[in-house]
């Protein structure tokens, strides 16, 4: 077998191909074995290439109040280093081809190894029969067929007839078998003194709970299959021996794929996660001649343990495509200022820090707000079906631009409002045409004429734009704000300036954990950092206070009042605010009886016994007191348990792991009760955003408890086991951005598109009364929402798609305002185009998001194949259509796709599709809510870990990190692992004195204390650039990383471990090598 990545090379009937006048360039690295790498230049795009217009003056003003004067991967070669194939050689094609890149490394011939005896039924990676059908495909019927294919129905459409289930959900599997249930780890039951000790979950908070709380994992759990042949995620079935075809990878033990290997190093018994601690070290293995290495880190123990490991593998994990090489590329070649004058490019990656230059015309400024999984979109939705390439966009409305780029300015078309299309009601931008001397404009999306009102008249030049186009930023930029008249105001009223309130759980265990005292304390000084237009103004957010158990407590805190005063509502069956004077006031007014209430609220509550709770009143609380005030406002909630009191809401405990892995299992990712969608909807019409922090030491049922912050654009923070000395600098960091973070309210979101397509599905936290409007009651800096669009008529290569994106929102001054993105790209009719342009970072945002929706009505099991077998479609299209005539051995992989199968494994692997046995349901339904509003750059970081070695650290620049996998790591080496949500500092065993000295001020690993959080202040270079690189990515993330120090061999080291997605995962997920011989094998049997 050999895998192949590289640029499309036309294939099939009736194409054209590309003419290039550059000759191949080929480069080859040599090594014991020998592998080759080929790089063949691109084919010519047959998308016409734009000019790019002229740079306009830069407007030198943000604010405008009118018109100014007039002025392949990786190939799996065998041994023997000869070509295995099941048929004779293609003949020699007549058309034009390139070489493609080639990758080389060992690999016995799957043909050679006999597979074993299946003895019992498997369900899991079904390599013949598709997700969605009970029956088989003919063996002799194609999967793919020059006419058009199939309807399909959602996103991820199946490989049979389609099925007959709504649309965009997932079709109910057929019946497991009855020996085992279904997506469980197969494995024989080690002996238990050889289990490692029982961790906490890596998203837990403070310390494991006891023996008590947490049960050590045990393999002898209802959810595991008996011994077996099986899968990454699940036992495998053994394809029907076809003639003329390759034989199929025969499984392996643990569930990999290739020739049968022996125990791995370091592993005491069968169970492939559980490290053998008291084992002596294995005997290495003589030196041999090295490959080049372009991840190698050079380090005083260079030769330990990459000699043995790699061992494992029957396929040179260096021969595959790297993650870091792509990344790394990327930053090489984008070293100049992006520009946006032509449609259709492709913008950096989103791990690449680069400059863009708005030239407005095609992808324009909007590319920092704007990612689209593909910049060259099919003209047909035939061609779209064939290639199951998905159409979204990831849209970050109100995210914020680095400290270097402009924001977008802020346009005044005065008592009119801005400029429309009579039609489709498009804002003006720089896709209306303007004809008739000026007098008229034609709109890029539907192509409607509209008069110009006279005092936006302006003459035109001789190429036909206004002569004050370089002026108005709606005339040359992507992005901008209007400020909107009161027609664009609820009930035709400029909206009230917006209120915070704050709601405390003083509860026993609320008081107990020290939160209330931390909760008050920090609310002292953050009455200074509420959220302003003007940095030198004062804000006029207006604040409240509420504290509650199993009653509420309403605090009037007037100026006028020496002291604040308590109002008790005990009756939470039917909610009120018992005093409107004095409960939301202006914080400069009353800013002395507000910090007496806040020293006296942990006082009064010191000595409580009560530990129950309510939850759904509380919100209910909050939300009366906007309405009575007439404003949109936020809620924070601090929160601990599960709300059993009697009141509207009251959940019940329904924790039951022996779902886990069944049909049943959806039913724990949705509410309990239907109390909390119509509490949501209410305070969406209000426009009360509600952001929720908990405290839990047990089950909340946070399935529910979510319901109300996703549907108004709220957050949600998560402090399990919460202990001050643990968590605090975590949690008064989240406050802190949280409150002080730019944020609009009463916010409504509209994507329209010029004629072909629509947006027909949303992904993110929002509310939707409609199948247009995405309605936020808040939309912070930090939401994204992902849109997926659809074909509804022919596309234009020559016109090219466009999309604008209005978002109607009061920002936090009290302003109604209207801010615009516009993206356009370009349409083709050949695959070989579409697969050139697209971003596989996008595709993979788009494929978390609709699986981890999925869950809610689906069984895992059934969205983690629906997702494989989404991506061997969008791979066997390309094999087929786009790629040259090569042997079955081969896996051919478009250059820009080329990584989707190392990050689909890494969502596949989430827990939130395949939990651990220590990832408890409320754990899996927080990143399931988490994910949801991520942008691109966030889930590139979560699903693949940045590790970076700290061998040398050079001032202004980072080290170049390393693939996530435990081979990666020397044991004289420290690595930074980053997550998104976490930080790790993995040091190992051997490190010199030298290097612990500068980092930890101690010469011996041993008197490393792994509880750390932070790492200690010293006078070196290195330890004071450390700490600027930790203090650099958390100022990248939405979140404060908390960091954790872990010592090789320590028992935190499982929890590292977990996040080296490379890897096979104690839970069963595949590595990135047998993933990637798995979705060969698909992809040969679609085109069988």
């Amino acid at each position: 077998m050999q895998i192949t990545s590289g640029p499309p090379t036309p294939a099939g009937p009736g194409y054209a191909p590309p003419h290039s006048s550059q000759p191949p360039v080929s480069t080859t690295y040599s090594a014991a074995p020998p592998p080759s790498y080929t790089q063949a230049p691109p084919p010519a795009s047959s998308a016409p290439t734009q000019p790019a217009p002229p740079t306009g003056p830069t407007a030198s003003q943000q604010y405008y109040r009118g018109p100014p004067l007039s002025s392949q991967q990786p190939s799996l070669p065998p041994t023997s280093q000869q070509q295995f194939t099941s048929s004779a050689p293609p003949p020699p094609s007549s058309q034009q081809t390139f070489p493609p890149t080639s990758y080389s490394g060992p690999m016995p011939p799957p043909s050679q190894v006999p597979p074993p005896p299946v003895s019992q039924p498997q369900q899991s990676f079904p390599p013949s029969q598709p997700p969605f059908s009970s029956a088989p495909p003919p063996v002799s019927q194609p999967a793919f067929t020059t006419g058009p294919p199939p309807p399909t129905q959602g996103s991820f459409p199946p490989r049979g007839p389609p099925p007959s289930s709504q649309p965009g959900s997932f079709p109910p599997p057929g019946p497991p078998p009855t020996s085992a249930p279904t997506g469980q780890y197969s494995s024989p039951m080690p002996p238990q003194q050889q289990l490692p000790p029982p961790q906490p979950s890596p998203y837990h908070s403070g310390p494991p709970p006891s023996t008590t709380q947490m049960p050590p994992t045990s393999m002898a759990q209802s959810n595991h299959l008996p011994p077996g042949p099986q899968g990454p995620l699940g036992p495998l079935q053994q394809p029907p021996s076809q003639p003329g075809m390759q034989g199929a990878y025969p499984p392996q033990q643990n569930g990999s794929f290739g020739q049968v290997r022996g125990p791995q190093p370091g592993y005491a018994g069968p169970y492939p996660g559980q490290p053998n601690y008291g084992a002596p070290a294995p005997a290495l293995a003589p030196p041999t001649q090295k490959r080049l290495d372009p991840d190698a880190i050079p380090s005083p123990q260079a030769s330990d343990m990459p000699a043995v490991q790699k061992s494992r593998h029957r396929i040179d994990p260096d021969a595959i495509p790297s993650p870091i090489q792509v990344i790394e590329d990327d930053k090489a070649k984008s070293t100049e200022p992006f520009t946006t004058g032509v449609r259709g490019q492709a913008p950096p990656l989103v791990t690449t820090n680069f400059q863009v230059k708005d030239q407005g015309t095609y992808v324009s400024h909007a590319v920092m707000f704007i990612r689209c999984t593909a910049y060259n979109m099919p003209c047909t939705a035939d061609m779209a079906k064939q290639s199951q390439v998905p159409l979204a966009a990831v849209i970050k409305p109100l995210a914020t631009l680095p400290p270097d780029e402009t924001p977008p300015y802020l346009v005044d078309h005065g008592e009119g409002g801005p400029i429309r299309c009579n039609r489709c009601k498009a804002y003006m931008c720089p896709y209306m045409q303007f004809i008739e001397g000026g007098r008229r404009f034609q709109c890029g999306f539907c192509s409607c004429v509209t008069e110009v009102p006279p005092h936006y008249f302006q003459h035109l030049d001789h190429t036909g734009k206004r002569v004050d186009c370089y002026d108005r930023p709606e005339l040359s930029l992507g992005s901008y704000e209007f400020l909107a008249t009161v027609d664009y105001c609820k009930n035709n009223k400029l909206p009230q300036p917006p209120a915070f309130i704050f709601l405390i759980d003083v509860s026993y265990n609320a008081v107990k954990s020290g939160m209330v005292s931390i909760v008050c304390q920090e609310l002292k000084t953050l009455l200074d950092c509420l959220p302003r237009e003007n940095p030198e103004m004062d804000s006029v957010v207006r604040v409240g206070f509420v504290t509650y158990n199993k009653v509420l407590h309403f605090y009037n805190v007037k100026s006028s009042l020496a002291q604040p005063q308590m109002l008790v509502v005990s009756d939470v069956s039917d909610m009120f605010v018992p005093l409107l004077d004095g409960f939301l006031v202006n914080v400069n007014e009353s800013r002395l009886v507000i910090e007496s209430l806040l020293d006296q609220i942990p006082e009064m509550f010191a000595d409580t016994r009560e530990t129950e709770t309510v939850f759904g009143p509380v919100i209910q609380a909050g939300l009366e007191a906007l309405k009575a005030a007439d404003c949109a406002g936020k809620l924070f909630v601090f929160h601990t348990s599960l709300p059993i009191a009697e009141a509207p809401g009251k959940l019940k405990n329904r924790e039951d792991k022996k779902l886990i892995g069944t049909d049943k299992e959806k039913s724990l990712f949705q509410p309990q009760v239907s109390f909390y969608n119509t509490l949501a909807k209410e305070c969406v019409a209000q426009g009360c955003c509600v952001d929720l922090f908990l405290f839990p030491n047990q089950y909340v049922d946070l399935a529910t408890l979510a319901v109300v912050p996703v549907a108004t654009g709220g957050s949600i923070y998560k402090y399990t086991y919460f202990q001050v000395r643990e968590n605090q600098e975590r949690f008064l960091n989240d406050l802190r951005r949280d409150v002080q973070k730019p944020v609009g309210f009463d916010a409504v979101m509209r994507v329209r598109t010029s004629t072909g397509i629509r947006a027909t599905d949303f992904f993110g936290s929002f509310f939707m009364s409609n199948t247009t409007d995405v309605e936020l009651a808040g939309l912070d800096c930090d939401k994204a929402i992902t849109v997926e669009f659809k074909h509804d008529d022919k596309l234009s290569e020559e016109t090219g798609a466009l999309m604008q994106c209005a978002v109607l929102y009061t920002s936090c001054s009290g302003q109604r305002r209207l801010r615009i993105h516009n993206m356009a790209v370009n349409c083709c009719s050949q695959l070989a185009d579409l697969y050139r342009n697209c971003e596989t970072d996008t595709i993979i945002n788009f494929f978390s998001k609709y699986a981890f929706r999925g869950v809610l009505n689906n069984p895992t099991k059934t969205v983690r194949d629906t997702l494989i077998n989404q991506c061997a479609q969008i791979l066997a299209c390309y094999r087929k259509n786009c790629a040259s005539p090569s042997s079955a051995g081969q896996l051919i992989l478009p250059e820009c796709m080329k990584l989707l199968p190392v990050y689909l494994n890494c969502v596949l692997k989430s827990d939130v599709l395949l939990p651990g046995a220590d990832v408890s349901l409320d754990d899996r339904s927080y990143l399931r809510q988490l994910i949801s509003c991520m942008d691109v750059t966030e889930t590139h970081v979560f699903f693949y870990p940045r590790l970076l070695p700290l061998i040398k650290l050079e001032s202004g620049s980072l080290p170049v990190a390393v693939r996530d996998s435990e081979e990666r790591l020397s044991k004289g080496g420290v690595y930074l692992l980053e997550t998104g949500l976490h930080l790790f500092l993995w040091v190992g065993a051997s490190v010199q004195q030298e290097l612990l000295l500068n980092i930890f001020g101690t010469a011996s690993f041993s008197q490393i204390d792994p509880s750390m959080t932070s790492l200690p202040v010293l006078d070196n270079p290195f330890s004071q650039r450390l700490r600027e690189i930790i203090a650099s990515f958390r100022a990248e993330r939405s979140r404060y990383m908390k960091l954790m120090v872990v010592k090789q061999e320590d028992r935190a080291e499982l929890i590292f471990k977990h996040f080296l997605v490379e890897d096979k995962s104690v839970s069963g997920g595949a590595s990135y090598v047998d993933f990637l011989c798995h979705m060969h094998k698909e992809i040969r049997q679609l085109l069988s």
